[in-house]
């Protein structure tokens, strides 16, 4: 048996440049979470290049195929016109499903053509999948992109295992109802033979959608994996709480470029606690109202003034997206007027940092800040949290996260959860967090070091693989040569 993902984006990026085609590490959670994986065990990966015109694709076969060997596993390109990448990926995921999922209904446009062309670029990835399967594989769909590709790869005759993991959060019925392709989409989810989730809210969501939606369906069990009996088969719908690869950020931490780094940002800051902010641009990651509450802190205690400084790095996202660009528009304007007005000689109270991490920054980032700020108005898991505790080598700090991200379900025992709307409550909670003692901030960074180790990214793969097909990881045997990819924002 081997496991092929099948993603909206490739593990890298591929992009046509003066010395022909280039293959860069792409970014984000899925990603962070599978690369490691997949590189160990072996597998395939099919997903689209990133490209959005036939000459972007051009030699993109052949430089994957290339790859295979550095990378331990294969890589499959999905090709989309510039008119699929509109009402696809532009228009229905992320026009729609995207702030739909997010609960955040003002911000959907519904157009029956963008789900017309959401269904065909499903029909399209289904086909590439169904290309690079054997009839023992189990193909593994990744989130909102590819919700209907099920129903397509039964349509044409594939009897595969299919599995389906969702990485942002599911909405409760009375949102999910507004969809108008609710019965559509609901019912090719349960095409496939496994769905998974990031949290027990969110499958209890999806199941009140089947009860509601689906009265044919017949709903049981109350465990981490429920199943469903529908027209003679079963489906089962699980909880599965998102890990990363704990021990490759431990080794990081421990690099001596990002120990120098971090040493190097924390006498930038001598004498001073460093709050850290990590997100990607997009309008749940509640940027602006963490801004709010770093200004309503240093209003109400004005002690913090000159003894704080906020690290916030935004990661580019969907820059070509107007909603976006003005969103960083906002996110600018509100860092101006904060370091505009308490910005003191040998004193910026925020530096803003608009681009990705790589190499030893991200990691140095993590080991020198004292709080990490991780506040979404929803997000479904969100690793930064994660990847923070886990750099923790020396068990201090503190994680202020928002009760509103999934990984607050595992990490509340450690963490300070907030509301991200209640801005002055994370003011509030940013003191505290400046504010323990170091036996409480060891305390708390001991615990959420534990969890993160413990629910790291292989046993959240084999516990899918163990409801998806009755096995393990370790039935998937590790290759010969493995080497750690590095990681990428």
């Amino acid at each position: 048996m081997n496991l092929v993902v099948v993603s909206n984006r490739l593990p890298f990026v591929v992009s046509r440049g003066e010395n022909g085609v280039r293959i860069e590490p792409g970014s984000g959670g899925l990603v962070t979470a599978l690369r490691p994986v997949l590189s160990d065990r072996g597998g395939c990966w099919v997903g689209w290049t990133g490209a959005s015109d036939p000459s972007g694709e051009a030699g993109a076969e052949e430089a994957l195929s290339a790859s295979r060997h550095r990378l331990g596993y294969e890589l499959v390109p999905v090709a989309l016109k510039a008119s699929e990448c509109d009402g696809f990926y532009h228009g229905f995921s992320n026009e729609v499903l995207w702030p739909l999922f997010h609960d955040l209904l003002p911000l959907c446009r519904f157009s029956s053509r963008n789900w017309s062309v959401y269904e065909a670029v499903n029909r399209k990835f289904a086909e590439v999948a169904a290309r690079h399967c054997g009839p023992d594989d189990l193909i593994w769909f990744h989130d909102y992109h590819l919700m209907t590709a099920a129903r397509e790869l039964r349509e044409i005759g594939v009897r595969s295992r299919l599995a389906f993991f969702l990485h942002i959060p599911f909405p409760p019925p009375d949102i999910f109802l507004k969809l108008p392709w609710r019965f559509a989409i609901l019912r090719a989810l349960l095409d496939y033979d496994l769905v998974g989730f990031q949290t027990m809210r969110d499958r209890r969501n999806f199941l009140h959608c089947v009860r509601l939606l689906v009265p044919s369906a017949d709903v049981s069990g109350k465990g981490a994996v429920a199943s469903a009996q529908l027209e003679g088969r079963e489906i089962r719908v699980g909880a599965f709480p998102i890990g990363i690869d704990a021990e490759h950020f431990e080794r990081l931490a421990g690099d001596p470029d990002v120990e120098a780094k971090a040493k190097s940002l924390r006498t930038d800051e001598a004498g001073r606690k460093i709050v850290l902010g990590i997100d990607r641009l997009d309008y749940t990651k509640g940027i602006p109202e963490k801004l709010e509450a770093f200004r309503a802190l240093l209003t109400e205690h004005p002690e913090w003034r000159e003894n704080v400084t906020f690290f916030q790095v935004v990661i580019p996202s969907r820059e070509d997206v107007p909603r976006y660009r003005e969103h960083r528009t906002l996110i600018e304007t509100l860092v101006g007027e904060i370091n505009g007005r308490f910005t003191v000689s040998g004193w910026v109270p925020i530096h803003y940092i608009y681009r990705s991490l790589e190499g030893p920054r991200l990691p140095a980032y993590y080991r020198a800040a004292d709080v990490a700020f991780v506040t979404p108005l929803k997000d479904g898991m969100n690793l930064v949290a994660k990847e923070y505790c886990a750099t923790r080598v020396d068990r201090d700090g503190a994680l202020i996260l928002s009760e509103f991200a999934g990984a607050a379900a595992q990490l509340q025992g450690g963490a300070l959860l907030v509301n991200p709307f209640d801005v002055d409550g994370m003011a509030a909670a940013l003191d505290r967090a400046l504010r323990l003692s170091p036996v409480e901030r060891r305390s708390r960074m001991t615990r959420l070091h534990r969890t993160v180790r413990e629910h790291d990214v292989y046993r959240w793969v084999s516990s899918f693989l163990e409801a998806a097909v009755s096995k393990d990881l370790d039935d998937f045997p590790r290759l010969e040569e493995y080497v750690p990819e590095a990681v990428a924002r």
